[in-house]
Formats: structure tokens, C-alpha cells, sequence
């Protein structure tokens, strides 16, 4: 009892309370967020096929193109509650709040309480942290699956652990990846590294533990890549983000290497031009997550020194070896990777990040004797600072006085951290106090507006609210269209007569009109509008046999540049309902009725 009263601290209560205050206020303003993910809640809350397999319809037309175990959380969710905003996204803030208790959990083993809080605060005020765990992408199951790995991880490096630690690392892992996919294996070289180092046993020992951990990963993630690939392709819906109807192809190609060398089939073109170190502190990805980078380089490299006389074993010095490595293969990967990347996946950095300055720090802060680890403290702060000021600078009319003032009082507790020597205990704690407060002032500030903001569309960004990015007004690439009342009120007419209300080029199109009248609408092509799903003789087919009732004209996933490798049947598609079906506006938009008469001819069979 007396060791749960310890964990269940009043500093922990304090923190898991404001995390979950902070990601639950006002959740339900972001309504559907990402209509991307909504409309797929929306089928798998009503359908189990949709919900097994992931499905943008509850028509089981086409998947999204992701592995589904982030919408599994949603889809039991909306099935308990009913299907809403706050269903769908309550389960995330949940897991944010989750994900901040396990990281406490994990550096206070390593490293103590008060590393542990400082841990948990720095990954609760991580501006992208706020913004992934109050919106409904994959992210918040893959880092809570992640942290909760780097703990399996911790436990298995302590003396006389069992291996099952290593092996319930691995399952998180697999889990991760039944997230997002090859992205949930960045941490593994950490993990195994840390292991291989710190584990308790012999090396022939610790290598047949990697070796079973590894195995452990393989079939966490393995049963559902080898499901979708044995189940009979005409009894389930076309795997999203495929060029050949493959979870294989779209696990290895689109969401795998194509990622890293930027041939991704059926993507849209190469639009990273600030590929390179300097990438995570730029403007696409700096607000999100640059604020306490260098700081964590610096705690890290700084512990590792701290602890290099200590024995094989040393839990502190695993704990970095496994937090620092993954923050360098991350930021390595993120920083050079040549593929579709959005500065919100640096959410999976937050808590690495969050882990090495809590630990290094305190390790810095316990040795404040010592002349050199006073000066990477001070140098640590100004640095810190310094980069607070010039990120907040890109938002120059929003709160200025705070670039004053950090800076001002953060050079002041630098130079006063130099002289640590000349002070007694209480002015130390209180410069300490003061320092910190510094350096946590700007990225806290940043993640308060951006819990603060409503967000929406396929690229969210923290902050203030602010206009831009990818999206287009009424419905395009990556944004979803909101119908006006009296095309709601067509599309929806006679809607349970049809296989599918309507059908629209993208997946975003298909989204906004589908979690508009509560039914499903074929997204042609997939996300981009690229996938050869259906081709011209399947949409041909389907329309002969009365399943789709309207076609949807929305804007092509081209986003005015040159055409998009993959598929090119959507583009038939549309060229086929224009020549043989009359067109109709209602509000503003272009739909064809698929049921008014047959064509004359048709160019698909």
C-alpha cells in the first residue's frame, strides 16, 4: 500500500489532472476534426466489416489507408456512446492523459519523482502533444503503444526482471505498428540497443530475448497484415493507399520505403524542399516541436557522461540510452525523409524528447558541484531560450511580451546558474526554478492556444488559429466539403434504397458528404484520388445494377500541379458520367443521377 501511496503522488494527481483538463476542455468545438478518419468511425460504428478492415463506407467500397487499430478505439467508443464528435475523441485525450502517466511511471524508475514530473509536464505541454491527443488521427494510440514499449523495455533492464517485459515491449510495438505502420519500428534499434546493453543476463541471454521480443513484434503486427492478405479479396473492401489491393504493398511501398526515398505510387508529387537537419526547427515543423530539442541533445549527451562510470546495468544510464536513441533515429528519419511527411507525426518525438531533458537534467542538477555541469546547464538554458524567442517571433502580433520576457529573465538565470557556486541552497532552487519556468514558458503558451483552437482538415497545425496549409474551401485534396441544406436533402433522399447514397472522386470529398447525411458514399480512388478503385467497368457495373444513385463532381487530387502517379481511373470515371448523364447544381455543386437513365453506351465494358 505504502508503495502505491508513493506513485499516486499529489505532484502526479496534480499533473494527470491539468494533462486531462487540458486535452478534454472543449473538445467537441474541433467537430469531426479529421473527416478522413470521422466517416471511418462512422462506418465502423455501424458495420463490423468496416470496423475489421477499416472502411471509409459502411458499403465496404475502400479502406482508408492506414491499419485500423487507432479507429478501433474510436469505432467501441461510438458504439457504446453513440456516434459524435465527443465519442470519437474522447478516447484520444484519454490516451494523451495515458500516455503522460506511463512516461512518469517510466522516468521515475530511471530517474526519480521529480524527474519523472518534469517529464510528464514537458510532454503535456508539447504543443504538437496538445494538438495530436484532442484530434482523431492514428497518432495517439501509436505514441501511447510507444511509451508504453520504452516502459516493457525499462523493466526488462532491472535487476532479476523477467523476460516477458521484453516481450510485452514487443507486443506494444506490434500494436504501434497496427497504428500507423513501419512507423511505430523507429524505436526498436533503441529498445534493443538499451536492452543489449543494461539487460540483467548473460549476452547470449539478452540476444535470444531480442530475439524472442523481435518475435513478439512480428506477431502482435503479423495476424492482421496476414488476415487481410488471405481473406478472399471480393469479400472485403480494396485496401486504400494500394496501387494492387495489397496491405502488403501499402505496409512496404506507400507507407513504408516510398516514405523514406519519395517514390510513393499514387502520392502526389515530392513538396519537401527543406529536407535536412534543420527541418525540425523550421517553419513546416519548429512550433510544433523545436522548442526543447537542443535541450534534450544536450541532457542526453550530458547524462551518458554523468553515468559512464557506472556498472553494465545502471537503470539511468539504460533509461537514456533508450530515450536518447530513440530521439536521434526519429529526428534523423523525420529530418531527411523524401516522402509525404506533415509536421504533426513529431508528436512521436514529444515523448523522447520529454524522457532526456527530465533525466538529464535532474542528473545535471545533482551534480551542479561540478563546473562543467554547470556550464551545460546555463549554456542549456540560453540556448533554450534563445530558440523559444526566435520561434515565437513567426507569430510576431501574438503575445510579444512573452519573447521579452523569457529571454530577458532566461539570459538573467543562465548567468546566475554560472555563479551557483557564490549562492546558498535557497537562491540556487529558486534561479533553478526560475530557469525552467523560462524554458517551458513559450512551448506551454503555444500548447494552451493550440487546445485553445479548433482544429480540422487532413494537416492540422498548432498554435493560433491561422488560415493556410493544404486545404480548399468547399471540399478538395485535403479538406471536406460541407453541403448546403438542399443538397443534404437530395443526396440523402431514398438513401437506404442504394448500395451507396452518391459517389465523389477522394476520400475527403466522400467524407464531408457522408457525415452529412448519414450514409455511405463511394470514395472513388481512395485518399487521393488515385487508387484503381473501381475501375470504369466495376463503377459501370454498379450503376447498371441501381447500387450508386448520384455522382458527386468534386475537385481532382491533383492540387494544380502535374498529374499523379497511380491510378488514372477516377479520372475515367468522371469523363464517363459527364458524357452519358445529365448534369444538375444544386447549391453550387455538380451531381449527376446515375438512376434517371441508363447510357446509351458504355465505354467501361
Amino acid at each position: 500500500m505504502s508503495a502505491r501511496l508513493r506513485v499516486c503522488s499529489p505532484g502526479l494527481v496534480v499533473l494527470l489532472l491539468s494533462t486531462a483538463v487540458l486535452y478534454l476542455w472543449n473538445l467537441g468545438a474541433s467537430g469531426w476534426a479529421n473527416t478522413f478518419y470521422a466517416a471511418a468511425v462512422q462506418a465502423g460504428s455501424s458495420n463490423a466489416t468496416a470496423m475489421l478492415f477499416g472502411s471509409s463506407d459502411a458499403a465496404n467500397a475502400i479502406t482508408v489507408d492506414k491499419t485500423p487499430a487507432a479507429l478501433w478505439v474510436m469505432d467501441v467508443s461510438a458504439r457504446v456512446f453513440g456516434f459524435s464528435p465527443w465519442s470519437m475523441l474522447v478516447p484520444q485525450a484519454l490516451m494523451g492523459v495515458a500516455a503522460v502517466g506511463v512516461l512518469y511511471a517510466a522516468v521515475r524508475r530511471a530517474a526519480g519523482p521529480g524527474a519523472a514530473l518534469l517529464a510528464g509536464w514537458i510532454l503535456a505541454l508539447t504543443p504538437v502533444a496538445a494538438l495530436m491527443f484532442r484530434f482523431n488521427n492514428p497518432d495517439a494510440l501509436l505514441v501511447l503503444m510507444l511509451v508504453l514499449g520504452a516502459y516493457c523495455t525499462q523493466r526488462a533492464c532491472e535487476k532479476d526482471a523477467s523476460r516477458w517485459w521484453l516481450v510485452a515491449a514487443g507486443v506494444a510495438v506490434g500494436v504501434g505498428f497496427l497504428a500507423k505502420m513501419l512507423q511505430a519500428l523507429l524505436v526498436l534499434p533503441a529498445f534493443a540497443l538499451a536492452y543489449l546493453v543494461a539487460g540483467p543476463s548473460t549476452l547470449r541471454r539478452r540476444v535470444l530475448d531480442l530475439g524472442l521480443a523481435a518475435g513478439a513484434v512480428v506477431v502482435s503486427a503479423g495476424w492482421y497484415i496476414a488476415l487481410v492478405e488471405l481473406w478472399p479479396a471480393d469479400a472485403r473492401p480494396y485496401i486504400g493507399g494500394s496501387q494492387h489491393n495489397s496491405i502488403l504493398e501499402l505496409t512496404v511501398g506507400y507507407n513504408g520505403f516510398g516514405r523514406l526515398t519519395g517514390n510513393e505510387t499514387g502520392g502526389l508529387g515530392n513538396l519537401n524542399h527543406d529536407v535536412g537537419w534543420g527541418r525540425l526547427f523550421g517553419f513546416s515543423m519548429g512550433a510544433d516541436i523545436g522548442w526543447l530539442l537542443p535541450a534534450a541533445l544536450v541532457c542526453t549527451v550530458a547524462g551518458l557522461v554523468l553515468t559512464r562510470s557506472a556498472p553494465r546495468t545502471d537503470p539511468t544510464r539504460a533509461a537514456l540510452i533508450l530515450w536518447g536513441g530513440w530521439l536521434a533515429v526519429t529526428a534523423v528519419v523525420f529530418s531527411y525523409m523524401n516522402g509525404i511527411v506533415h509536421p504533426y507525426y513529431t508528436v512521436a518525438l514529444a515523448p523522447a524528447i520529454a524522457a532526456s531533458v527530465g533525466i538529464g537534467a535532474t542528473l545535471l542538477w545533482r551534480s551542479r558541484r561540478d563546473p562543467r555541469a554547470v556550464s551545460a546547464m546555463a549554456a542549456t538554458v540560453m540556448v533554450t531560450v534563445l530558440l523559444a524567442a526566435q520561434l515565437l517571433s513567426r507569430e510576431a502580433d501574438w503575445l510579444p511580451w512573452l519573447r521579452i520576457v523569457i529571454v530577458t529573465a532566461g539570459v538573467g538565470a543562465a548567468a546566475l546558474i554560472l555563479a551557483n557556486s557564490r549562492l546558498g541552497p535557497r537562491a540556487s532552487r529558486a534561479v533553478a526554478a526560475v530557469a525552467l519556468l523560462c524554458c517551458l514558458a513559450a512551448p506551454a503558451a503555444y500548447t494552451v492556444v493550440t487546445a485553445a483552437t479548433p482544429h480540422s482538415g487532413a494537416i492540422p497545425s498548432v498554435g493560433p488559429a491561422r488560415t493556410g496549409g493544404f486545404g480548399f474551401p468547399g471540399g478538395g485534396l485535403l479538406s471536406s466539403p460541407t453541403p448546403r441544406p438542399d443538397l443534404t436533402r437530395v443526396l440523402a433522399a431514398d438513401a437506404d434504397q442504394f448500395t451507396w447514397a452518391a459517389a465523389v472522386v477522394g476520400s475527403n470529398n466522400a467524407a464531408g458528404y457522408q457525415l452529412a447525411i448519414d450514409a455511405p458514399v463511394m470514395a472513388i480512388g481512395g485518399f487521393n484520388g488515385t487508387d484503381p478503385s473501381p475501375t470504369l467497368a466495376q463503377f459501370v457495373d454498379d450503376v447498371a445494377a441501381g447500387r450508386i444513385h448520384y455522382f458527386v463532381s468534386g475537385r481532382l487530387m491533383t492540387m494544380g500541379r502535374a498529374p499523379a502517379s497511380g491510378s488514372q481511373e477516377s479520372v475515367a470515371i468522371r469523363d464517363w458520367v459527364a458524357t452519358n448523364f445529365v448534369a444538375e447544381t444544386v447549391d453550387g455543386t455538380v451531381i449527376y443521377d446515375l438512376t434517371e437513365s441508363q447510357p446509351a453506351h458504355s465505354s467501361g465494358q
